[in-house]
């Protein structure tokens, strides 16, 4: 009998780690159990991400989204139901829920809609200048001064 480890619920639930997401994918392709609710985590470019989550039978005031120390958390639950409703079946999962991403540094919220039964989140990678790479030049030649820099 043969073990499997997977990551990959590492990192269904992480959004810009795509390195090292990319990394493990290729090693493991062993994709585990699925969490409830159904979602997916949607890349549209190199800094625009999507988690979009089936939320059938919910409306807005039923979740609630909150970003907190770098995680993004979704929390979801059915309203009570109304008088006089008697199901004759319930097919629909009423159950509540609660999903954590992990957001990688720099990674906003830039907005939620819900629409036919799917809640979309949109992110945005936003890095400040002071964080971006720089280039830097190399001074040089046979008659290059050896003296440190900073002295200059």
């Amino acid at each position: 009998m043969a073990t499997t480890a997977s990551l990959a619920p590492l990192f269904r639930h992480s959004v810009g780690f795509d390195r090292f997401n990319d990394l493990f994918e290729s090693a493991l392709r062993n994709e585990a159990g699925t969490a409830y609710p159904p979602h997916n985590v949607e890349k549209h470019g190199d800094d625009h991400y999507r988690i979009v989550i089936a939320a059938a039978g919910l409306v807005e005031d039923d979740l609630d989204i909150q970003v907190e120390k770098g995680v993004l958390t979704v929390a979801g639950g059915k309203r009570e139901h109304s008088e006089g409703i008697t199901y004759l079946h319930q097919g629909i999962a009423q159950r509540a829920f609660r999903l954590s991403f992990r957001l990688d540094d720099h990674i906003e919220v830039h907005g939620a809609r819900l629409s036919n039964g799917l809640l979309s989140i949109d992110l945005l990678r936003v890095v400040p200048e002071a964080a971006k790479p720089k280039r830097i030049a190399i001074e040089g030649g046979a008659n290059a001064d050896l003296t440190p820099i900073s002295q200059q």
